[in-house]
């Protein structure tokens, strides 16, 4: 299992839409080897680690 990229309270962006978002939660998804993320605007909803990016400083 490798480490994450982001953690939990980080200020993302969704790639897709460019909102800001922030993880709630993270959980590695064993079968398929990566990690789903939970975040504050849509907490019913997972995002995979390539759906997000880091916030430019």
């Amino acid at each position: 299992m490798r480490e994450n990229i982001f953690s939990t309270g980080e200020t993302v962006s969704i790639k897709a839409s460019n909102e800001t978002v922030t993880i709630l939660k993270y959980h590695y998804v064993k079968n398929m080897k990566r990690y789903s993320y939970t975040v504050n605007k849509y907490p019913n909803t997972f995002f995979f680690e390539e759906e997000l990016m880091k916030q430019e400083s």
